[in-house]
């Protein structure tokens, strides 16, 4: 309880915690620290929900470990742009287990499935965090590793029926797909697969595109996310990117639990 409680003292606008280590929130240095006093004078209702169904709630559900959620926690707010809380939760997933190898790759994948400029707003936070944790580049991933083995025959078949559908509407996406995305970026080494999936699919959910949530979704559980894993992921997100998103991908969501073998 008296961790609890100082946890409770610097609590930010949006709260959060986790079972292994609670956060310390602030905005950004240059402005002064956000209390959940502050809070309660602009909206008392928004603080009890950030104190007890935030803090107090979802950050200590069983379904998906703390780790787990700050990786679902950075790709959401990465892939929205929105920057002002990521260095609270860059320091919280790195308390939590997140490796700086992992943040960085979390960060190179986003560049594709989120865009290029919300990877480099990404970076300016990311660059500040690491140098004040004295994280240099001998912590961080090479730029051409020894790649992952490819399933040769899985990817043929990707590639053949996304060739099949979109070759003649636009051959550089087809291309870039193949040669960029799926035979060098999903094999870099520094990011388990489950990992980067989880990346893709809370991306994806965050920013509402849930068209491409089926197959990233079931690649996620071919990768090793669990069903309850993965159901714990919308949840967290209904919070972090908003109740529509979240309640647009149960739909998408059901379809693949249905869909596939117990």
């Amino acid at each position: 309880m008296k961790r609890l409680a100082a946890a409770l003292a610097a609590l930010s606008l949006i709260a959060s915690a986790s079972a292994q280590a609670k956060p310390t929130q602030t905005l950004p240095r240059s402005r002064p620290m956000l209390t959940l006093d502050d809070v309660r004078t602009v909206s008392p209702a928004l603080a009890k929900y950030a104190q007890g169904t935030l803090l107090g709630d979802v950050w200590n559900r069983p379904g998906l470990a703390p780790r787990d959620r700050g990786i679902v926690t950075l790709a959401a707010l990465i892939a929205r742009n929105q920057t002002i809380e990521l260095d609270h939760y860059l320091s919280l997933a790195l308390d939590n287990g997140v490796k700086p190898r992992e943040i960085s790759e979390i960060i190179t994948h986003l560049a594709f499935y989120s865009g290029w400029n919300n990877a480099m707003a990404a970076v300016a936070v990311v660059k500040e965090v690491f140098a004040q944790r004295a994280i240099g580049v001998d912590q961080l991933p090479a730029a051409s590793p020894e790649p992952l083995p490819l399933d040769e025959a899985a990817e043929a078949q990707r590639a053949a029926r996304v060739g099949e559908q979109f070759g003649a509407v636009a051959p550089g996406v087809v291309q870039y797909t193949t040669d960029v995305l799926f035979r060098d970026l999903w094999l870099r080494p520094d990011l388990a697969p489950r990992d980067r999936s989880l990346v893709t699919v809370s991306a994806l959910i965050a920013s509402g595109q849930v068209a491409q949530v089926p197959y990233h979704l079931n690649r996620a559980m071919d990768n090793g996310l669990t069903r309850e894993q993965a159901a714990e992921v919308i949840t967290h997100l209904a919070f972090y990117a908003g109740w529509p998103n979240a309640m647009s991908a149960l739909p998408v969501a059901k379809e693949v639990f249905e869909k596939r073998p117990r």
